[in-house]
């Protein structure tokens, strides 16, 4: 299963999405870092100026107090909804250690606070700190308890609190502060998705009409030359659109087009010339030649004469194999082998047909016919018998056809698909050939977009196979 687009613009939507979700995820984990950092911030000055706040009023009441440098304390912002504690709960003093035996300590915070304490001038002894939430705080609990309008406020907020224990050097007095410490707001979550999502859609779509107007002419484009390739037949030329460098490339590609199929248009020209020529005086001599008296003599010079004439029948078919303004019909291949077959068993010729169910594909299907019987007669020619199979191999169909000759050596079969190499090195015709068949049967699967293979087979003899796709 393929994941990857194919496609210029598939491809390059799928990098542009990429990049650009990893680069939001970047700036969002960023921004989520630093709003965390300055939410954590403004609770520990919250926390400090609470404790200062609370320790100069119980100054005034007689508690115990030493004053360092004045501290520059301001409370910090206090996001979400807010929680209004009791004055008991949010400044007290205690001879003892004020956090319960199981209370979860923070040591990060802890150090973090000690830091930002004597940062401002404060001798800091040590420092507890403990976050849980409001109903596991003894403290809080007992609040509840005494004040009916706070327990119930508390019960529709989803907050925490956080329980700051500060001794100073040379004091045996515990100050203690407590802050609501609300869940982070999820809106923050979703602006930043929402962010994320309208970025993302409008950059990408920006792209998509860019690109469509670079990727459609080039479509274009790679329609005409397959067309072109495959049949030679001459069209308008195609619209330049897009950019001007598309549209250069399409004005280049219709200028090459009408030269070469200028070219062609006079190769087809000389063939036809070249083909009359010949085979004028060829048929004057064949007619010539039956005032020849010795039957021997006038049998050799007609076999030549008709081998002259196959070969270039064979030649101007080699030269025209592609140059055809009819498309392609769906052809039940079964059917169309079966045909040929039978033209070779009328001829009292060994060739077998397998087929493996239906199989249709769109074909050309004089010259598709023409290729499968040069295949047969090569078989015939070299093994004396054509095994021929027809069968599909996932989008491909394929014609194949076997015999139990000698085969092709390994470092010859690449060269048996070129124009006039044969598998005998005579000039008989009846054993060598004139070196075409095989060559006529690569281009007509070329035409088709398809190949020609060859392979010896380990029991001995040679497999010859066209593979055509199923779809143009």
């Amino acid at each position: 299963m393929r994941v990857l687009p194919r496609s210029l613009l598939g491809q390059v939507m799928l990098a542009l999405a990429a990049a650009l979700l990893i680069a939001q995820a970047i700036s969002a984990t960023m921004l989520y870092r630093a709003m965390t950092e300055r939410r954590e911030l403004a609770f520990m000055n919250a926390a400090a100026f609470q404790l200062l706040r609370g320790a100069r009023e119980g100054e005034v009441r007689g508690t115990r107090f030493i004053r360092g440098p004045r501290p520059g304390f301001a409370p910090g912002p206090e996001p979400g909804p807010r929680v209004r504690l009791p004055r008991a709960l949010r400044y007290s003093e205690t001879e003892s250690f004020p956090l319960d035996r199981g209370a979860p300590r923070d040591r990060e915070r802890e150090a973090g606070f000690a830091e930002l304490l004597e940062a401002r001038g404060l001798a800091v002894e040590e420092v507890a700190i403990t976050l849980r939430p409001f109903r596991e705080d003894p403290e809080v609990r007992r609040a509840m308890r005494a004040y009916p309008r706070f327990a119930e406020n508390v019960r529709e907020r989803d907050h925490k609190i956080m329980t700051v224990a500060l001794k100073q050097q040379g004091s045996a007095v515990w100050q203690v502060v407590r802050v609501p410490v609300p869940a982070i707001d999820q809106g923050i979550l979703r602006s930043l998705i929402l962010q994320t999502l309208l970025l993302f859609l409008v950059l990408v779509g920006l792209l998509y009409f860019v690109l469509r107007r670079i990727t459609r002419p080039l479509g274009a484009l790679a329609d005409r030359t397959r067309r072109f390739a495959g049949a030679g037949a001459p069209e308008e030329p195609l619209e330049p659109s897009g950019p001007d460098d598309v549209r250069k490339l399409i004005e280049a590609h219709n200028a090459m087009q009408a030269r070469i199929g200028s070219m062609l248009d006079e190769k087809d020209v000389m063939l036809g010339a070249i083909g009359h020529d010949l085979k004028t005086p060829l048929a004057a001599l064949r007619v010539r030649i039956e005032s020849v008296q010795d039957d021997t003599a006038r049998g050799k010079m007609a076999a030549t004469i008709e081998d002259i004439t196959r070969t270039l029948d064979e030649i101007l078919s080699l030269a025209r194999i592609g140059r055809t303004d009819a498309p392609p019909e769906i052809t039940e291949l079964g059917a169309l082998a079966a045909s040929v077959v039978e033209e070779f068993e009328d001829m009292d010729q060994p060739v077998t047909l397998e087929t493996d169910g239906r199989v249709a594909a769109p074909v050309h299907l004089t010259w598709l016919k023409r290729g499968l019987r040069n295949l047969i007669t090569n078989a015939l020619r070299y093994a004396g018998t054509a095994e021929v199979r027809v069968r599909r191999e996932g989008n491909t169909a394929i014609l194949s056809v076997a015999d139990r000759g000698p085969g092709i050596p390994e470092d010859r079969i690449a060269d048996m698909l070129e124009p006039f190499t044969r598998g005998e090195a005579s000039r008989n015709r009846e054993t060598g050939g004139a070196g075409l068949g095989l060559t006529l049967a690569r281009a007509v699967a070329e035409q088709h977009g398809g190949t020609l293979t060859l392979a010896n087979r380990p029991e001995g003899g040679l497999l010859a196979e066209l593979r055509i796709p199923l779809a143009v």
